[in-house]
């Protein structure tokens, strides 16, 4: 109880704080502020997006101020909104110099061309253009400008795969993975210096999938000469001008003098991005009050959306970044999430929005259950991302509907298991580790030690764990053929590691429909029979609030501590960590995915790259 008085005070003072030097009416030192200048929202307007941030899935809440208008979900909310609004005479776009991974690019460029059909010019800038910018650009924009500094560095798609197979050889790190699928090939980093004839077919199939989508988009958007120039990057402004890859080369206050020209208007209204000036304040602390609740919409009918973005894991395990930090899936939060919609009368449709790629093959199991039981009463509806790979295909396969982007990499259906032992690394520094056993049979005494970290596997263990992963195996595909309504063996066509482009795993039975967030958003209320206008809430980023304040059960309250301190910890990593992730932030996915051996977990359901298309 004093627990929950002492949170309720530091959000009371936190609330308190936010509402300082707010301006009111009336007599006082307040009356003398400086006035808010007002805006009026229904003068015509040229609006501008800021994507130099790049486009998240979803962006964490913090106590010290709003989530922001910055996601993927608020995009495709947003465009539709100004592709309908005659205030909106046309839209620029702010592309800075970053990269954005191909299915959200092909996803913000679709719906910027439905605003450009309405006949609203919208114009795009970027200092440098890479692979997804151009396609962003390409299909959205009527105009592409480029920094004169700048660049087009579109060079075509291609995937890196790391192995570190003579490096712990060097180590003496005895190495234990084994995998089931002949495409599988998760073990391979550990055990191998190339990859496998399967593994690299494998590949090579999903990113000529991946390129086919990503040309043809391009060629439509601009034109076939465009589309088969669009691998020889890097270009300079000037060359890019005259292949017909942008059309003018300024800054970016000439490209917005430009989009005001021919938008036949002088004012400009930031409606995303950090200088947000279309929308309401930011109420600091009580915008995530208002997201931790997610009370919202109770009582009326509505579409909840739930993002399921990173790696898979049972919950409570710290993420591979410096200073811990719990971040991914976790079957502990998002169970909870799946089962509070399920009860809940007033969410008639659930879309599950997954970039993910696998984890715990537990973990994808449980939610799996969960999944069908929601599916049982209500329509459920995924929408993959950049990827649901192995773990993430686990959940997806669960949807009554499965929409994935061409650029999609979906598939992976597979597990992988095992365990690295430093033993006879410790040997060459000096550190002995011997094993006392209670069983006098050679084999029983290393059957007790075959998770240790210090010790390999003998042959008659190595025989057992491979027959634990193969039984997984086995309910991996039993687990698609039920949620995918297919037999086992045309799903096992498709198994055994194989990773394939959205449009391949369409034509497989893998996915329904090729399309965005914004389509399963509509086919979900096309299934609850809700009206194009019913509310959606978001829900599931974080533990409702009361989560936190409830402490009359100590297994909860434990819980609700750690959800806690993750979330004030967050706060505090933003300054430190988060430039530290983004060098590397493919890698950091992928070894948060295999970071369940290290929690002791056997089995695992994860990519077996690392693996990024931009």
């Amino acid at each position: 109880m004093r627990r929950r008085c002492a949170l309720a005070a530091l959000l009371l003072v936190a609330v308190a704080s936010g509402c300082d030097g707010r301006a009111r009416s009336g007599a006082g030192p307040a009356s003398s502020a400086k006035p808010s200048r007002r805006i009026d929202l229904a003068a015509p307007a040229l609006v501008e997006i800021d994507l130099g941030r790049g486009l998240p899935e979803h962006v964490p809440a913090s106590l010290f101020g709003g989530q922001g208008k910055h996601t993927l979900l608020d995009l495709v909310r947003l465009l539709p909104a100004l592709r309908d609004d005659a205030s909106t005479k046309g839209v620029f776009v702010r592309l800075g110099g970053g990269a954005l991974p191909l299915a959200r690019a092909a996803e913000a460029g679709r719906l910027l061309g439905e605003v450009r059909a309405k006949g609203k010019p919208v114009v795009c800038h970027a200092h440098d253009y890479a692979n997804g910018t151009l396609l962003l650009a390409a299909t959205g924009c009527s105009s592409l400008w480029v920094s004169p500094a700048g660049g087009v560095d579109s060079v075509g798609i291609a995937a890196q795969l790391v192995f570190a197979a003579r490096l712990l050889d060097r180590l003496h790190v005895g190495v234990d993975f084994l995998q089931v699928g002949k495409f599988k090939g998760a073990s391979e980093p550990f055990t191998r210096d190339a990859p496998s004839p399967e593994a690299r077919a494998s590949l090579e199939g999903a990113l000529r999938g991946v390129r086919t989508a990503w040309l043809e988009a391009l060629g439509k958007g601009r034109s076939p000469a465009v589309a088969d120039q669009a691998e020889d990057g890097p270009f300079t402004p000037a060359e890019a001008k005259a292949r017909g890859l942008v059309d003018e080369i300024g800054t970016p206050d000439e490209a917005r003098d430009a989009a005001k020209k021919a938008a036949s208007v002088d004012r400009v209204a930031v409606r995303f991005g950090s200088a947000d000036t279309g929308s309401a304040a930011s109420g600091g602390v009580l915008d995530v009050l208002r997201s931790l609740s997610g009370a919202s919409h109770v009582g009326t009918p509505h579409v909840a959306v739930v993002r399921a973005i990173g790696a898979i894991s049972m919950g409570g395990s710290p993420s591979p970044l410096p200073f811990g930090g719990s971040e991914g899936i976790t079957e502990r939060d998002l169970g909870r999430t799946i089962a509070r919609l399920t009860a809940d009368g007033a969410t008639k449709v659930v879309v599950l929005r997954i970039d993910s790629p696998g984890g715990s093959a537990l973990a994808s199991d449980l939610l799996w259950k969960k999944l069908i039981a929601l599916r049982d009463k209500k329509p459920l509806v995924v929408s993959i991302g950049g990827m649901a790979a192995s773990g993430g295909y686990y959940l997806a396969c669960a949807a009554t509907k499965v929409l994935a982007e061409p650029t999609s990499i979906v598939g992976s259906i597979g597990v992988v298991g095992g365990k690295l032992a430093i033993g006879d690394a410790l040997e060459q520094l000096g550190v002995h580790v011997e094993t006392v056993a209670a069983a006098p049979d050679p084999q029983k005494a290393a059957r007790a030690t075959y998770m240790s970290p210090f010790t390999p596997w003998d042959a008659p263990t190595r025989a057992r764990v491979l027959a634990s992963m193969t039984s997984v195996y086995d309910l991996f595909l039993s687990r698609v053929a039920d949620g995918r309504k297919l037999d086992v063996a045309r799903v096992a066509s498709s198994a055994e590691g194989q990773i394939f482009g959205g449009a391949d795993a369409k034509q497989r039975g893998l996915v329904d429909e090729l399309g965005g967030l914004a389509d399963a958003l509509k086919l979900a209320r096309d299934l609850a029979k809700l009206p194009d206008d019913a509310p959606l809430e978001v829900v599931g980023d974080q533990a409702p609030l009361f989560d936190l304040l409830d402490g009359d059960d100590d297994e909860d309250a434990e819980s609700a501590r750690g959800a806690f301190a993750t979330r004030a910890e967050r706060a505090a990593r933003e300054v430190v960590v988060e430039p530290w992730r983004a060098l590397l932030p493919e890698v950091q996915t992928f070894i948060a995915s295999v970071r369940p051996v290290v929690d002791g977990e056997r089995t695992l359901a994860a990519l077996p790259f690392v693996l990024s298309v931009r």
